[in-house]
């Protein structure tokens, strides 16, 4: 394989233990398919095992209300179905696999804050970008990479760090638990007007974080073309504005034309492209420094192909069209 040689993948097994009802978008099936294809395409993984635990409760409880966080607990302890709505179906493994989730997403984080051109794929779920401040939504439970955000400034003593988000929907959990400060920038690409109903361009961030959060609404059925010009004309210039230290990536892939979630015209192209333009932001602002997250993404049968694309163009290999 050609391209970077700082590259990795991360998960954890707790991740893919998480169950979901029958005909439930967000199924195992969507973590071992890809895993799959990394193990197939001899990506390096790292499960964690043999690592000590990474200490995510203080970001956790720095974004999330604590009796938010013991309500979860207690609600898996008790065999509850869901949490909070039918959207939030809950299992016995559910639990572990939010904290192994957010773990993997923060350990991947501590590798790549550890060196320079390094890009981390965290292959995870359940997905994080929804979880509200107390309230879990959109098969979301814990927000992992404003987790991981947040880890990168407390323990990394990083000044700035950004988020792109490039899941169809808007990540407002995301927007929410860092709106108020401007040291994180949150960026969105999403689909406009869509669920969750949050994202608006005049949505900039308040109070310190005032112009920290930029929107990037599209209209249903945006391909390729149209999001090339967002991420030249607006999301590019909001890292070099920001020049972090680190960039965080919500890698969702439910823009893509088939998938049964979204109405975007994505190719498999587009998302090669997409990863080519996030890597030569994070060589140029942040010395490579590149965490990628898995967020949506529901073609099961598709999904391994289209990360697998991103990858690749982050990592400067060729797109290989499937």
């Amino acid at each position: 394989m050609l391209g970077r040689m700082d590259e990795r993948w991360f998960t954890d097994p707790r991740c893919i233990a998480h169950q979901s009802p029958p005909g439930y978008p967000e199924r195992p099936e969507r973590l071992g398919n890809l895993l799959a294809m990394a193990a197939e395409q001899g990506f390096v993984v790292d499960d964690g095992t043999g690592d000590e635990a990474r200490e995510v409760v203080a970001p956790v409880e720095a974004l999330h209300d604590p009796a938010y966080v013991e309500r979860f607990r207690k609600a898996v302890a008790r065999g509850d179905g869901v949490l909070d709505s039918a959207d939030n179906p809950l299992s016995a493994a559910t639990w572990d696999a939010a904290w192994g989730a957010a773990e993997t997403v923060v350990r991947a984080a501590d590798w790549v804050a550890e060196g320079t051109g390094r890009h981390a794929f965290a292959a995870v779920r359940p997905p994080g970008h929804h979880a509200e401040y107390d309230t879990a939504m959109g098969f979301c439970f814990f927000g992992n990479i404003a987790i991981a955000a947040e880890h990168l400034v407390r323990e990394h003593g990083m000044e700035r760090v950004a988020i792109v988000d490039y899941d169809v929907h808007h990540g407002n959990g995301t927007q929410h638990l860092l709106e108020k400060r401007g040291d994180i920038l949150f960026v969105s690409l999403h689909q406009w007007p869509f669920y969750p109903g949050f994202g608006a361009r005049e949505e900039r961030g308040i109070g310190d974080g005032e112009g920290a959060t930029c929107n990037v609404p599209l209209p249903a059925g945006t391909g390729d073309e149209g999001y090339a010009r967002a991420f030249a004309d607006e999301v590019v210039p909001a890292l070099e504005r920001h020049r972090p230290q680190a960039i965080l990536v919500s890698a969702g892939f439910d823009a893509w034309q088939h998938d049964p979630l979204g109405g975007m015209a994505v190719t498999e192209a587009g998302f090669w492209h997409w990863g080519t333009v996030l890597a030569d932001a994070a060589d140029r602002l942040c010395d490579g420094r590149l965490v990628s997250a898995l967020e949506g993404g529901y073609d099961i049968g598709r999904l391994a192909d289209l990360a697998r694309a991103y990858v690749d163009g982050a990592a400067g290999r060729q797109a290989t069209e499937a």
